[in-house]
């Protein structure tokens, strides 16, 4: 590990812990107004989420175009694995809890739009999953997929959060 990258490492970790404290304040915080904060941090760790989930695709197109071994192929590397280990990978780990907590205090376990949007969560998880082991194929240098493959799947998350975000926001079903 570099001396740069062992201080990313402690800033993200950081910054992780400091969330989590204020998060556990919050959720220890015993006021009428825990699950508005509550709600305004999983928005934020959501966004958080999709901003690495509509980012990360699109490195991979450029990434297709650069030579095996290239410094520019190198680079996209450390960019991909910084932005899902730093960004995307806690921000989904926070919108899933946070989630959580909002059905559950929310009382909204067993409606339908919330278990349609939850179903479309664990959708945009597998994706998820999916750009994770891309990550891990391109650092390998075993990427099998054109760029047209990934601007494609560059689509997905953005289909899935449309749908999410119309199902929190309007309740249709």
């Amino acid at each position: 590990m570099t001396a740069e990258t062992r201080k990313v490492t402690i800033r993200a970790a950081t910054a992780l812990l400091i969330t989590a404290a204020l998060a556990g304040v919050l959720i220890f915080w015993r006021s009428d107004g825990i699950y508005l904060w509550i709600k305004a941090i999983h928005i934020i760790a959501v966004i958080s989420w999709m901003a690495g989930m509509l980012y990360l695709p699109r490195l991979f197109v450029y990434h297709c175009e650069a030579e095996v071994g290239s410094k520019q192929s190198e680079t996209f590397k450390v960019m991909e694995r910084r932005l899902l280990r730093f960004i995307i990978n806690p921000a989904m780990v926070v919108s899933w809890v946070l989630g959580l907590w909002l059905g559950w205090h929310g009382h909204f376990l067993t409606e339908a739009w919330f278990l349609l949007k939850l179903a479309l969560v664990i959708g945009l998880s597998a994706v998820h999953g999916l750009l994770a082991r891309w990550v891990r194929d391109f650092a390998a240098d075993r990427n099998a997929h054109p760029p047209k493959f990934y601007r494609i799947i560059n689509e997905v998350p953005t289909l899935l959060m449309i749908v999410i975000v119309i199902l929190v926001t309007v309740k249709p079903i």
